[in-house]
């Protein structure tokens, strides 16, 4: 090797030491990670340690801004330090996630801590220290990430020996997603025929055999986390899965049947009360009470006289004597056809009864329906 190289290079290390001695003089703001992953519902720690000079007599000034996803969106401060004080964030969606991990942050150190991370966090923090005449500024991306959700695992295909079958795993989560399959029991090594796709969560077995049958574990996995499921995977002859669709079948149809005898006896009891509803009440007549015979006017007047003329003595009877002959000599007179109900034979004459001490009776007239007027 040259010896004159050699010095050249020594003399270019030197200059590289004095210029960065020179350039670390006053505020200055150590490096660290320029961005940071973490999943949703965790905490992260944002990096800011400073060192300052003698030379910085200032008042000391710490600003933590977030800038969103959207790079046209402008800057929103989170959290700050002033004046020996903390101001807390007016951020209705970080208050009470975001301090200072110093409880003292003018000793250097101005990183913070936010928990329960959310979806929403994701974006470009800014850590700025101001001390005057100095002032710094350094930069940290956050990502936060969803882990993959309880994958969901089931078996596609026809479960028979000599027959293909797909095992399917699908997850959401923050892309990308990787799939992995085990067989679960003693032997976790998948069968010889059986290919897997890590992207898609397929697993495929060819020609599958009684021995292919078990638990199958689906796991999938991405940069934060991870989740898995498992589902069993029976190869059985055909025979005995004819068996199965037949009992399948006729379990359905003695379903079937049992639901539409619950229907006809809903609908027939249904119709049974709709019919009791709109039936009216049935009013009965009595019997007609029997009919009374016709009494003639004239029978009606000239009893009425007798009963009249009746209740008086004999001495008084003399002046009525010719109206009685004469309503004698009518009722003699009359055709017998006028009183079907008596002879004319049988007929006495009021003064005959009279005589013979007989008591005169008045019997009240009658309607047709029977009734007593």
């Amino acid at each position: 090797m040259d010896t004159g190289s050699t010095m050249g290079t020594v003399r270019g290390r030197a200059v590289l030491l004095l210029l960065w001695a020179g350039l670390s003089q006053g505020l200055n703001i150590l490096p660290g990670p320029a961005s940071v992953e973490r999943a949703d519902g965790d905490s992260v720690m944002l990096q800011c340690q400073f060192t300052v000079d003698s030379k910085d007599i200032g008042p000391l000034d710490i600003e933590w801004s977030r800038t969103p996803a959207d790079p046209s969106a402008s800057q929103i401060i989170i959290i700050d330090y002033s004046g020996d004080r903390i101001y807390d964030t007016h951020l209705e969606d970080m208050k009470g996630r975001v301090h200072f991990s110093s409880p003292d942050p003018k000793s250097g150190d101005a990183s913070i801590n936010i928990t329960r991370l959310k979806i929403t966090d994701s974006g470009m923090y800014h850590c700025k220290v101001k001390k005057s005449p100095g002032s710094k500024t350094r930069a940290t991306k956050l990502d936060v990430l969803v882990r993959p959700s309880v994958p969901t695992c089931y078996v596609d295909g026809i479960h028979e020996i000599g027959k293909d079958a797909t095992l399917k795993c699908s997850s959401e989560g923050t892309p990308p997603i990787s799939y992995s399959w085990t067989r679960q029991g003693s032997s976790m090594v998948l069968p010889p025929t059986a290919t897997s796709d890590k992207m898609s969560g397929t697993l495929r077995v060819k020609n599958a055999t009684v021995s292919y049958s078990g638990d199958y574990k689906c796991v999938a996995a991405n940069k934060v986390g991870s989740s898995e499921c498992v589902v069993r995977f029976s190869v059985s002859s055909s025979s005995s899965n004819a068996g199965k669709i037949a009992g399948a079948i006729i379990g359905v149809l003695l379903a079937l049947l049992l639901i539409a005898i619950l229907l006809w006896c809903f609908l027939r009891r249904k119709k049974k009360k709709a019919y009791e509803k709109e039936q009216p009440y049935e009013i009965r007549e009595d019997v007609p009470a029997p009919k009374s015979r016709v009494s003639t006017a004239r029978s009606y007047t000239v009893d009425s006289q007798r009963s009249s003329l009746g209740s008086m003595s004999p001495s008084n009877m003399e002046p009525y004597k010719s109206h009685y002959d004469r309503l004698a000599m009518d009722d003699q007179e009359r055709p017998p056809t006028h009183s079907p109900n008596l002879s004319p034979s049988f007929k006495v004459a009021a003064p005959s009864l009279n005589r013979m001490g007989a008591v005169p009776v008045m019997i009240p007239a009658q309607h047709r329906d029977g009734s007593i007027v």
